[in-house]
């Protein structure tokens, strides 16, 4: 029976997706085999031996120590995509709400007495005026990072009617000339933001995206430029963007990440990280989670792991083995020998790499005995051994 420790509602559709007769699943299961988590922080969670994978049921992993789980040998995957479309469908509302001063002049009609707020008065008709903003339609979109969600949105604004650039240094030559059929590419983030009516922010949070736009970044950016960011809020700094929306340098600023200087600001359209939180989103990632770690338990499959290569394939007859493991030279020639030594022939074998990192998957047509996962595991550079039955 493998133990799953559940953090966080994690929707009843991937929590079924488990077979009961396999699998425990609860908040408080001791020494689990893997963990299912929304945005709970666990960075100061101890993970013990037996714990074999870390299912994201989103994208972001920042409440996860994924660098700690690699040096112990355990898998990190999250859901890419499974909740897209709620992040793309927030944006391009929060985008039109912040344009078109949609939260000030919701503001603003509440403070009316009642008498004024009638329909047809004069003092209602007054806020057309006082609230007027700018279509969508014919604008310039700067979209940075075009991966799940941004190319989404690029889409839907290509389809609105924008003039949509992007930029993305870490695509793929078939993922280039596909999105090029409705957005234009920009050779760098300076050159896509420099004449932009609006720019949206869309990459991962990592070192090199942590506080890229900058001051330097909104100097660039034309007067009376509209931003969002419904990526994370570290790729922002904040108080640069409260001092443009003070001056005027910036017009208007979506955000899922607000900070207590800017929620206070009549220029903010600020949601409390709520893009992915739509019940289509929460079902879909809870079942790409359940389904990713069912597979990694019982057949060893990587997908969408973040600290580990992808790999995937059908399995032979007998036992397999998987070997977690530095990623240098000679590795493979050790571990065939240790089993050339037993006297034990490989069906298979898959060895793919990720950085400094690689994962081997070893294939038999029989069983194959402790000794020879001991032997493995003693091999200087590896990481961790799994037999799977």
């Amino acid at each position: 029976m493998n133990n799953i420790l559940v953090l966080n509602n994690v929707a009843k559709e991937g929590i079924n997706a488990f077979d009961k007769n396999k699998y425990t699943l609860s908040g408080d299961v001791k020494s689990p085999d893997a963990i299912l988590v929304r945005s709970m922080p666990i960075h100061d969670r101890e993970f013990g031996p037996e714990l074999k994978i870390i299912a994201r049921c989103g994208a972001g992993v920042n409440n996860i120590p994924v660098e700690r789980c690699t040096q112990q040998g355990i898998c990190v995957v999250n859901c890419p995509g499974g909740n897209a479309n709620a992040v793309k469908e927030l944006t391009i509302a929060a985008i039109i709400m912040s344009m078109r001063h949609g939260y000030q002049a919701m503001t603003w009609v509440r403070g009316l007495s009642d008498e004024d707020s009638a329909y047809g008065k004069n003092v209602v008709e007054s806020g057309k005026e006082k609230f007027r903003g700018p279509e969508i339609m014919g604008k310039k979109i700067a979209v940075i990072g075009v991966g799940n969600v941004g190319s989404r949105v690029a889409k839907a604004c290509h389809d609105l009617g924008m003039k949509v650039v992007g930029y993305d240094p870490y695509l793929s030559h078939s993922r280039y000339l596909e999105l090029g059929a409705y957005l234009d590419f920009a050779p760098s983030f300076e050159e896509a933001i420099k004449d932009a009516d609006v720019v949206t922010v869309h990459p991962p949070l990592n070192e090199e995206t942590k506080g890229m736009v900058d001051a330097k970044a909104v100097a660039l950016m034309k007067d009376g430029v509209y931003l969002a960011n419904f990526a994370r809020g570290g790729i922002v700094d904040g108080d640069v963007i409260c001092d443009a929306l003070e001056s005027g340098k910036i017009a208007g600023y979506a955000t899922d990440f607000p900070t207590p200087r800017m929620k206070k600001m009549d220029q903010v359209f600020c949601t409390p990280h709520l893009a992915s939180g739509t019940p289509e989103a929460e079902i879909n990632c809870a079942i790409m989670a359940a389904r990713q770690t069912i597979d990694y338990i019982e057949n060893g499959n990587v997908l969408n792991s973040v600290n580990l290569p992808d790999v995937s394939f059908a399995r032979a007859e007998g036992d397999r083995i998987t070997v977690i493991h530095k990623n240098k030279v000679g590795m493979l020639g050790l571990m065939t020998e240790k089993i050339a030594a037993m006297g034990i022939n490989i069906e298979n074998l898959v060895n793919k790499a990720r950085e400094d990192v690689a994962y081997t998957i070893l294939d038999f047509n029989t069983e194959v005995p402790q000794a020879l996962a001991d032997a493995l595991e003693a091999i200087d550079g590896v990481i961790r051994v799994r037999i799977i039955k």
